[in-house]
Formats: C-alpha cells, sequence, structure tokens
C-alpha cells in the first residue's frame, strides 16, 4: 500500500492500489474538524509549491538537508508521491536548461547575481528530490560559450560564483556524500579562468569513483563544439593508427576512413551515460540554445513557466507525469530508429 495524504473541506484520505492494473480507491481516515489537520495541510502546500528564497541559510546544502531530516512529515509525504510515481515508467536521465535566472533577480529587484545563488539552491534541492526518484542521471546546462559574449563584468561574477560553489561542494560534501555524487564537467575547461578550471578538475577528480547518482555540469559548452571536438578526436584517432600502421596491415585490422554514429558517440562528452528522457527548460522558453543536439533526438522537451529559481517538486512531479503519458510514443520511436539502423 502506497498512501499519498490528500485534504478536502471535511476529510482525509489515503490513496491505495491492491495492484498495478487496478484503480486508486480512497478512503476516508478521518471526519473532525478540518482544523485537526491544518499543520499536514499546510506542510504538504509548502512542500509542493517549494522556492528558494534569497536567504543565506537556504544557500547553504546543509540547510536543504537538515529542513529534509527534520520535517519528518514533508518527507513522509514526498515519498509516498514519488511511490505513486514509480507504478510508471521512471526516466533515468532528466536534463535541464536553467533558464530564468537573471529575470528572477530582476523581476524581484533584487541585487545582480543573487538570481544565480537562489538558483544554486534549486539546484541542490533537484539533485536530492532526483535522487529519491532514482533517477540515476542529471544534467545541466550552466554556462554556454555563448555566454562570454555578454558583459564582462556579469561574465567575471558567474566565473567567481561558481569557483565559489564548486569549492564549497570540495569542502563540505554533505551533498555529495547524501547521493554518492559523481560529479562531470562538459565543455572545453580551458576556456574558463584559471581558478575555476582548477577547481572543477580537482572536483572531478574527487568524486571520480562515486558510483551514486552522476551529476553533469555543461560549462562552458554548446553542442556544435561538443560534436566538432568529437570529429576532431576521431579523425586524431584514425591518423595514429595510420601512423603506426602500413596500408595492409590498417585494412586487416578493419580499420576504415568513414566515420559512424558509434565512433562519434565514444568521443561526445556524453560518452557512457545513457540519452536524456527528458530535457526541461524553465521560463517557458521553447529554444534549445545548442544544448545537447546529438543526444535529445528521443528525448521529450517540457518548457514549464517557472523561472529556474522557483522551480520545485512540484514541477518535477508534473514533469515526470507528462513524460510517463508519452513514454509508449518515445519508446516506439526509438525501437523503430534502432531498426533501421
Amino acid at each position: 500500500m502506497y498512501p499519498v495524504l490528500m485534504a478536502n473541506t471535511c476529510s482525509f484520505f489515503f490513496l491505495t492500489r491492491a495492484s498495478k492494473s487496478e484503480n486508486f480507491i480512497s478512503f476516508p481516515v478521518c471526519r473532525s474538524d478540518t482544523a485537526c489537520w491544518s499543520l499536514p495541510i499546510k506542510m504538504l502546500s509548502s512542500l509542493m509549491s517549494y522556492s528558494p528564497s534569497v536567504d543565506s541559510k537556504t544557500e547553504n546544502p546543509d540547510e536543504l538537508i537538515a529542513t529534509g531530516v527534520l520535517a519528518s512529515l514533508q518527507n513522509f509525504i514526498r515519498k509516498c508521491i514519488v511511490a505513486v510515481l514509480s507504478y510508471g515508467p521512471m526516466p533515468k536521465h532528466i536534463a535541464f536548461i536553467m533558464d530564468g535566472n537573471r529575470r528572477y533577480a530582476k523581476f524581484r529587484s533584487i541585487q545582480e547575481g543573487s538570481g544565480h545563488r537562489v538558483g544554486f539552491s534549486a539546484l541542490i534541492a533537484s539533485l536530492l528530490y532526483c535522487y529519491e526518484m532514482g533517477v540515476k542521471y542529471i544534467t545541466v546546462y550552466a554556462f554556454s560559450i555563448d555566454n562570454f559574449k555578454r558583459d564582462p563584468t556579469e561574465v567575471k561574477s558567474l566565473m567567481e560564483l561558481m569557483e565559489e560553489k564548486i569549492n564549497e561542494l570540495l569542502e563540505n560534501r554533505n551533498v555529495i556524500n547524501k547521493v554518492n555524487c559523481k560529479i562531470n564537467f562538459w565543455g572545453n575547461l580551458d576556456m574558463l579562468s584559471e581558478p575555476v578550471r582548477v577547481a572543477a578538475e580537482k572536483l572531478m577528480a574527487s568524486t571520480a569513483e562515486n558510483t551514486g547518482l552522476v551529476f553533469s555540469v555543461c560549462m562552458p559548452y554548446n553542442s556544435t563544439s561538443e560534436i566538432v571536438n568529437a570529429v576532431n578526436k576521431v579523425c586524431a584517432e584514425r591518423r595514429d593508427i595510420l601512423q603506426r600502421e602500413d596500408a595492409d596491415s590498417v585494412a586487416n585490422n578493419g580499420v576504415h576512413s568513414d566515420i559512424s554514429v558509434p565512433d562519434l558517440d565514444r568521443h561526445m562528452y556524453s560518452a557512457g551515460c545513457p540519452d536524456p528522457d527528458i530535457v526541461i527548460r524553465t521560463s517557458g522558453e521553447t529554444r534549445l540554445s545548442n544544448f545537447l543536439l546529438w543526444q535529445t533526438t528521443f528525448s521529450h522537451l517540457q518548457n514549464p513557466d517557472p523561472l529556474w529559481p522557483e522551480f520545485s517538486f512540484k514541477h518535477l512531479v508534473w514533469a515526470i507525469l507528462q513524460y510517463q503519458r508519452v513514454h509508449p510514443y518515445i519508446e516506439q520511436s526509438r525501437n523503430m530508429a534502432k531498426k533501421q539502423l
């Protein structure tokens, strides 16, 4: 039995399902005055509408974890919702385009850069929620190569924020340890400032042996650069072989001049990770903006209206429900494509 607490004006209900094929049945468990349920109802509402605020406490990942530990009822409700979701097909890989940090700050007339700080809190919360849901791979579009064209002051501020947050994760590993997280950085790291690049490489090295959630941060990244990089690596690989072997032995070893899809797959930043099941771009924008173009042929694209710092548990639940609705069609398309290869 997987209960989900729900309330109306006169009662609370448990939802249960005897088997996967049966409909939900609701059972009234309380018909007393609704005041006795006011606290659980408020906590449920708070959970489902969670959005980090501009507060130093919410910027600390430890606070997010501590809140989850202390608020046992919220934990219970969230776990019940996740249990019900698990009856359907769950995504293995979710990719996020974290759009709307600057607009969040502008609309609320708060200090420039605060939107990105609150966005970091939303990211940590989403990682923990995805981990609870059994999502193995999370990829985020953190900084595009095109972002270097922005105002130099803004770029410098973002680089400093990246360095700060990466060092936070290095020094305080509660979040990483909680989900046994392996962290990758996809992109041309040579374009980063030296302190950020060094911190990123150190974080990757320190989590390389972890076997839990795989968290990939795309920065500085765009898909065009990734594909060109993969082609160059395949060409370099072929040149090395040709230099070591004469033409006859090359032919005998099955080395061909044609570049195949598997050749490129091996040299993509995402090698070893399954393609995203869902791509979520917040703020209602409907563009991929040169993000994972190679990997998203059969991904379910979603464009929820909230800005990234406003993205919450309820939005993630809704995203998975939408994915489950179209999952049969996506799988059918994938299987047809495999047969054609």
